[in-house]
């Protein structure tokens, strides 16, 4: 069942007008090159080969455009239409064909089990905590049984100002998805390593049966 609130209205105006004020460019997010942790899912066949996959909180595009160069069907949703935008017009610009498209990852506009793959390079970290739960139930929703999800997040260890205001540390992530999936692979990055923040990113499959209930001697 699709998500029924999604983000409030107040977090859709300010990425909107994120995008407007700012050429996607000089954002401090931006890079031309896909997310490490991406090209190592590809590398080692955690996303399927040739597969369909969606990137949530998709920016200008960069990781979808890599999937499309490296044969995958790439998608790709963000709540900024200034993103989307920029996106489209770098697909153009490459000769590539991916579907770009305005959406909240709360209430995602797919039918349910559509990709084989989900990656997050950034979105679940900026949402409000209450609204997670939400969106790990559309995450599960929209990747078919034993799909694949890239999901990747600003530590609790970083404590600059820079970066997201709620930093999720590792066993609030888990408590959040467990239910619905399986951890394949976690780790993190420190300072330095992964573009400068220190960051978890965690490998996670759909899970095809339900969670055992907790164990009791």
């Amino acid at each position: 069942m699709r998500a029924r609130r999604g983000s409030s209205a107040r977090h859709r105006a300010a990425w909107k007008t994120t995008y407007e004020r700012t050429s996607y460019q000089q954002l401090p997010w931006f890079d031309p090159d896909p997310s490490p942790q991406v090209v190592r899912a590809v590398a080692e066949g955690f996303l399927p080969p040739r597969s369909s996959v969606l990137d949530v909180g998709c920016g200008a595009g960069s990781n979808v455009l890599y999937l499309c160069r490296t044969g995958f069907r790439g998608f790709g949703v963000d709540i900024s239409p200034g993103a989307i935008q920029a996106a489209r017009g770098r697909a153009l610009e490459g000769r590539l064909t991916a579907d770009f498209r305005v959406g909240d990852v709360l209430a995602l506009d797919f039918p349910d089990g559509k990709f084989d793959g989900v990656v997050d390079n950034g979105c679940f970290h900026t949402l409000p905590v209450r609204r997670r739960a939400g969106y790990a139930t559309e995450i599960h929703r929209v990747l078919r049984p034993g799909g694949s999800l890239v999901l990747s997040w600003v530590a609790r260890e970083h404590t600059g100002a820079r970066g997201p205001s709620h930093r999720p540390s590792l066993e609030e992530v888990t408590r959040t998805f467990e239910s619905r999936f399986l951890f394949v692979r976690t780790a993190f990055h420190p300072p330095g390593t992964e573009r400068g923040l220190p960051v978890y990113d965690a490998w996670l499959t759909r899970r095809t049966s339900p969670q055992p209930p907790p164990w009791s001697p």
